[in-house]
């Protein structure tokens, strides 16, 4: 079958290792099913396989991908979550030691099929697009999870999105206005903070800048680089809550004294869970709440996206169709 996948690691140059070919069908253990891809999205997470993060050299040749929309075996349109967790564990998957996503252990997405446990498939309402629904089970489901299960937050709060411009960061925006809260967002880059603006932030502003208030929550995936200026923007109380650290795990400052005087919390946050994902693709049909797009792109064509991604030259998901 036709599949995009890493042939080798190359952690200096990670599209050297990237292959557009041919791979066998997937294997389909008992309880997996198959899924015919339609759409399927670029994530970081698939760079940083590419460089050797989360992917071993034993395991290549590996297909890459981690979202998914398309067909399951009975032609129903469906959403694959991507976290594996162990057939014996119950309850919330991401908490499962042994846990994995789809293109570490077990091939992704980006191919004609892909094999997924029978629990990993969740139905795509009708209002979604394939290409929507692509975009929902890793930076739309991460978002989801921080806003409404880590964050502690009410209509009317105020939340503050570093980053403005990433894919964990576009989906926390969109969906924290539709959810009725007060939305900051940031970005060093001017364009970005218009675009911020126009997906639905209140305001927009450069880098470390000055909020017009004290936030209730912040939505932190960027890291060092704004771990200070997040501490610093909460309200004594307040909740921050990481899913990432892109600007590297080692800020020059902790803030410890002003978290434990304030009573802050650090939440960590991984994904979601299956049922956060269906629950998710429900809000978005109720509201009319919709993906934000960067781009479409043939699936044939997946390096020019992945290089966009490797670049920083993205708003929003990029797309992969079949």
């Amino acid at each position: 079958m036709f599949a995009v996948y890493a042939d080798a690691i190359n952690p200096d140059d990670p599209l050297k290792g990237l292959v557009v070919g041919e791979r066998p069908d997937p294997e389909v253990p008992d309880g997996w099913t198959t899924v015919t891809v339609k759409a399927a999205s670029i994530n970081h997470h698939d760079v940083w396989s590419l460089r050797g993060v989360g992917l071993r050299e034993e395991s290549l040749p590996m297909i890459l991908g981690c979202d998914a929309a398309g067909l399951d075996e009975d032609g129903n349109e469906v959403i694959v979550h991507a976290v594996i967790s162990d057939p014996s564990w119950s309850g919330d998957e991401t908490l499962d030691p042994r846990r994995s996503l789809l293109s570490e252990r077990y091939p992704g997405t980006f191919a004609e099929k892909v094999a997924v446990p029978r629990r990993n498939v969740v139905p795509k309402p009708a209002g979604l697009s394939m290409s929507e629904a692509a975009c929902l089970p890793t930076a739309w489901l991460t978002a989801y999870r921080m806003l409404f299960t880590q964050a502690d937050l009410n209509p009317g709060d105020a939340v503050l999105i570093q980053g403005a411009g990433g894919g964990v960061a576009t989906a926390a925006i969109v969906l924290a206005r539709a959810a009725g809260f007060r939305v900051f967002a940031t970005s060093r880059d001017e364009a970005k903070r218009a675009q911020a603006v126009e997906i639905g932030a209140h305001e927009a502003f450069e880098s470390g800048a000055r909020l017009p208030q004290k936030v209730d929550a912040v939505i932190e995936t960027v890291g060092a680089a704004t771990w200070s200026h997040s501490i610093k923007s909460m309200r004594p109380g307040g909740t921050l809550v990481i899913a990432g650290a892109t600007s590297g795990d080692a800020p020059k400052a902790a803030e410890l004294t002003r978290i434990f005087f304030q009573q802050m919390r650090v939440h960590g946050s991984t994904m979601g869970t299956r049922e956060e994902l269906r629950r998710l693709a429900e809000f978005l049909a109720v509201t009319g709440t919709r993906p934000l797009i960067d781009s479409e792109i043939a699936m044939e064509d997946a390096a020019q996206g992945l290089q966009r991604v490797i670049d920083g030259d993205v708003f929003g998901k990029i797309v992969l169709t079949r």
